[in-house]
């Protein structure tokens, strides 16, 4: 398959990160083809050339009927300064540019509020007076549990009842009016106009992770737990997302599939340049990541990261992915297939039936076919892989083997019946497949022996696919 035309995953959605220590805040993430951007939201000044925004200066006046128009979250017993949570749509018209949903109110009229509490910033705002300059900066990561709306659009309504009073983790309205000899009606266009600075909230990149080579997972690092509905993916450079958290199940399984699937369709593009540069019996068949358990019980980390490659006849293993030729040649650790084989299955012995007789077959990698009585123990025959010249099965539970005696050349029939022939027939293919890959000069002492396996093992393949 063309890499142009491939089924290429495109998402974007809003999620929570939770970066070291921090209380998770959002984000929002973007998948392209080739990268998975984590942004933020942030003020920037849109007045000429656009500069990210430290401290900005509001000046407001209360209304008769809405005071200032504006209601707060946070305070100090939650480590955070107050917030802007909520602005009416009255406020929202004037302000425009000027105050956002998510700005920290760090000054009112010149009074330092960073440290204070959520009741106090209450109280300094309602004492301010008919007009209050505000000192601001966005909240870049506002913790999730204030809950705070991502758009100007939540509004609160303006009310001229006092809700008598106030949390840090629910909305305080701060339309109250404690100047009842005012009498005056103070309009919108009587606000004092904005010095010329403009600013926007806008999404702009926390963190950009090429997803080449790239791994991830719902594991805690080192271990065999798994987060619940929350991953991270980690650059091959090293540099990791943080612990992404879906807001559902099901919006979890999407991010991973989308993942995965651009991290298969690059690595595969990747695979099919590289291998220009290798003639057809290195041509890589496989790379990808893997956890590999640890084996030693001093080891504070079961589980550590792993890049495996299927090249030619070896299996590579990699601290990080090979990027030149010459890194082909600095694996870790370097496995042909019969290694692999030996140390993943050496022998097998399945149960059988000969005429009528509880029987045992074994196949060994190294000795070949034994088959012994499962009462006595007794071997009724045995035979090497060089000897197999044939076999044939009906499809359903018997094999019918064609051994060639060492001694008079002869052909000899053993016919099994099987109760589970589909594992028999894969196990003999895998075998025979690994045999062929690592050249086993017995194996291959003559070409006839060389047409027989490859036949024996296409019929069988043939057979336990159908």
């Amino acid at each position: 398959m063309d890499f142009r035309t491939a089924c290429e995953e495109t998402k974007t959605g809003i999620c929570l990160l939770q970066d070291g220590n921090q209380e998770p805040f959002k984000v929002r993430l973007h998948l392209a083809k080739d990268i998975l951007m984590i942004q933020e939201q942030d003020v920037i000044c849109v007045s000429g050339e656009p500069f990210y925004s430290g401290e900005r200066t509001v000046t407001i006046r209360r209304q008769t009927v809405g005071g200032f128009g504006l209601s707060i979250k946070g305070g100090a017993e939650h480590n955070i300064p107050v917030v802007v949570s909520k602005i009416s749509k009255e406020q929202r018209a004037e302000l425009s540019g000027l105050l956002f949903i998510g700005d920290a109110i760090l000054q009112i009229n010149g009074i330092n509020v960073r440290k204070c509490r959520h009741e106090e910033v209450v109280q300094v705002l309602r004492n301010a007076g008919e007009e209050v300059t505000l000192t601001v900066s966005f909240l870049k990561r506002a913790p999730a549990f204030l809950k705070l709306p991502l758009n100007e659009d939540c509004a609160c309504a303006p009310s001229d009842q006092s809700s008598g009073t106030s949390s840090p983790l629910c909305d305080s309205g701060l339309h109250l009016n404690y100047h009842p000899n005012n009498t005056d009606t103070l309009s919108c266009s009587s606000w004092p106009t904005s010095p010329g600075l403009r600013w926007e909230k806008r999404w702009c990149d926390l963190r950009l992770i090429p997803l080449l080579h790239s791994r991830f997972s719902q594991y805690v690092p080192g271990t065999d737990l798994s987060r619940q509905n929350a991953f991270q993916v980690i650059a091959v450079d090293g540099v990791c997302s943080g612990i992404i958290q879906s807001l559902s199940a099901e919006d979890c399984v999407d991010w991973l599939q989308a993942i995965a699937t651009n991290i298969s369709n690059l690595t595969k593009h990747n695979i099919k340049k590289i291998n220009r540069n290798f003639p057809v019996n290195q041509q890589i068949v496989y790379m990808g990541w893997c956890e590999a358990r640890e084996q030693d019980p001093l080891q504070d980390r079961v589980y550590s990261p792993t890049f495996l490659a299927l090249r030619g006849s070896c299996l590579y293993k990699f601290l990080a992915p090979p990027v030149t030729t010459w890194d082909w040649t600095r694996a870790e650790k370097t496995f042909s297939v019969y290694e692999i084989m030996c140390k993943i299955l050496k022998c097998k012995t399945y149960a059988c039936v000969l005429e009528s007789h509880l029987m045992g077959l074994t196949i060994d990698f190294s000795t070949g076919f034994i088959c012994f009585d499962a009462a006595t123990k007794a071997i009724l025959w045995r035979y090497k892989f060089s000897q197999l010249k044939g076999s044939s099965d009906d499809g359903k539970s018997k094999i019918k083997f064609l051994f060639q005696n060492p001694d008079t050349k002869q052909i000899e029939a053993k016919e099994l019946e099987f109760s589970n022939l589909f594992a028999v027939l894969h196990c003999i293919h895998s075998f025979f497949a690994a045999k062929v890959a690592c050249l086993d000069p017995l194996f291959l002492g003559n070409q006839a022996t060389v047409s027989a396996a490859a036949s024996s093992a296409t019929t069988s393949k043939a057979k336990y696919t159908t």
